[in-house]
């Protein structure tokens, strides 16, 4: 059966990544796995990606620090090469470390920076790059704390959006991750429902839902938007 397209996803080990890796393939895309370089990581990829084929969708390792550009730029190369082009980037990577402001440091700042603002930066420039050389419509989409949703907002849309090409950010809520976990615990997350309209947190799968919409055909005129997906708790 001939895929739907290519997806390169990057933080894809865990979470809302592994989630959305699950819901594209199973949508029809073959895809590409990003996630850090390190054994455990690697490891969580390559579980993933066994699974994805056992689907009988393709599935790559691309592994690396999106903060790179030699990486980045490697990794969509690689997507090409194996498996055919880039008709979807999802530059969900994203790192969070908890501390006082009097008390991080100015490499703890630039290394958050350099994943959350640089990485999504280079991962629609260079999958941008790749779309348009192919001539067909593609998607990106972006996981958009703050001001990562500006680089979707204004400038790519406008840039791309001639070529077929729609940009849009998700703002997840309140959603349990190993990453939300281990910085927030799950009593505290517990106790976050009752902030939500829906008297509920969200699921990865919540989030992979709304991505699998964006890089459908169906969402062909929303780009330039951030999405709020938080069970209505700026509502309450």
């Amino acid at each position: 059966m001939s895929a739907k397209g290519v997806a390169i996803i990057t933080g894809a080990a865990q979470g809302i990544g592994r989630a959305i890796v699950v819901r594209l393939a199973a949508d029809g895309f073959d895809v590409a796995v990003n996630d850090l370089p390190n054994d455990a990581q690697v490891a969580k990829l390559t579980e993933l990606a066994e699974e994805i084929r056992a689907t009988g969708r393709k599935a790559i390792l691309v592994p690396g620090d999106v903060s790179q550009e030699a990486v980045v730029e490697k990794m969509v190369t690689d997507a090409v090469e194996q498996l055919g082009g880039v008709d979807v980037m999802v530059a969900n990577a994203g790192i969070c470390e908890l501390s006082p402001i009097v008390s991080t440091t100015v490499e703890q700042w630039d290394a958050t920076q350099a994943t959350n603002l640089r990485g999504v930066f280079l991962c629609f420039k260079h999958a941008g790059k790749q779309m348009l050389a192919q001539g067909r419509p593609g998607a990106s989409s972006a996981v958009a704390p703050s001001v990562a949703s500006l680089v979707s907002r204004w400038a790519a849309p406008r840039e791309l959006g001639p070529n077929g090409i729609t940009v849009n950010s998700y703002a997840p809520g309140i959603v349990a991750t190993p990453l939300t976990v281990g910085n927030y615990g799950q009593e505290f997350l517990d106790s976050q429902k009752a902030t939500c309209a829906i008297n509920d947190n969200g699921t990865p799968e919540d989030i992979a839902a709304l991505v699998s919409f964006l890089a459908s055909k169906e969402s062909r005129f929303i780009t330039g938007q951030t999405i709020m997906i938080d069970g209505g708790r700026l509502n309450i």
